[in-house]
């Protein structure tokens, strides 16, 4: 009997859009998939801070370009499935946060947290999905989502309501598009360091909470999510589709 070989992680000759790539988890997870060996289009809002994160990938050895891209325009979504693809890897990091006490939501918070949070990302997906069904060869879909995606915090119930609304979005996806060959999952991190959560850092008690919070004793940083962005887009996770991984340590285990 022939024994096992180890699924590649490289992603050689395989195209990946990253959006939120501009900066914090989304760069992290562009320049990732760039040292793997994929083509990265590298999109954001912000084109500026996209030309750092293709510098970076070509400095590596690798390839990319850069797209400067608003997620929630899905007019500018569909030109650039038809524009810059196929993709055979969709990673979308796209994300907005308006914390606050629920009592004092306001509809147009509400909106804006959706809107990119959570619409955003299903038309994504489904720009990514018939794209890869037209293609006829699969390929993985992976958001960042979080992991108040799973728990409930202080002050982030429309983040929560979002969140919690991606996961149950993705398994359904999950379970409508196997039959393409199409894996859509999430990555659920805890705190990372990023821009996107300085505020939280600068105040001391709310500092505290997240560290005490997390089992392993500190709160993440962009490396930490690099390597599940790798897995989930390659052939080693062939049978994973549908599902979440945590990169929170341990907050969810109680």
């Amino acid at each position: 009997m022939a024994m096992p070989t180890t699924p590649s992680f490289r992603l050689d000759g395989r195209r990946a859009l990253v959006t939120g790539a501009s900066s914090g988890i989304g760069q992290a997870c562009a320049i990732a998939l760039g040292d793997a060996g994929a083509h990265v289009v590298a999109a954001a809002r912000r084109a500026d801070k996209l030309a750092e994160t293709v510098a970076e990938i070509e400095t590596r050895g690798g390839s990319a370009e850069a797209h400067a891209f608003d997620q929630t325009n899905l007019s500018t979504m569909a030109d650039t499935f038809r524009d810059r693809g196929p993709f055979d890897v969709v990673l979308n990091s796209a994300g907005l946060a308006r914390h606050g006490p629920s009592l004092d939501t306001q509809p147009e918070d509400y909106d804006a947290v959706m809107n990119v949070n959570l619409r955003s990302a299903y038309f994504l997906s489904l720009g990514a999905a018939k794209a890869m069904i037209a293609q006829g060869k699969g390929g993985s879909i992976i958001h960042i989502s979080s992991q108040m995606a799973h728990v409930g915090g202080p002050e982030r119930a429309v983040y929560c309501a979002a969140k919690h609304g991606m996961e149950g979005m993705c398994k359904a996806m999950a379970i409508e598009w196997g039959s393409h060959k199409i894996r859509i999952n999430t990555i659920c991190p805890t705190f990372i360091l990023t821009d996107f959560t300085r505020k939280a850092f600068e105040d001391p008690d709310r500092r505290a909470w997240i560290e005490g919070m997390i089992k392993l004793g500190r709160p993440g940083e962009v490396e930490d999510i690099m390597g599940a962005a790798v897995y989930l887009a390659s052939d080693a996770s062939a049978l994973v589709t549908g599902t979440s991984m945590l990169i929170d340590g341990g907050w969810t285990a109680e």
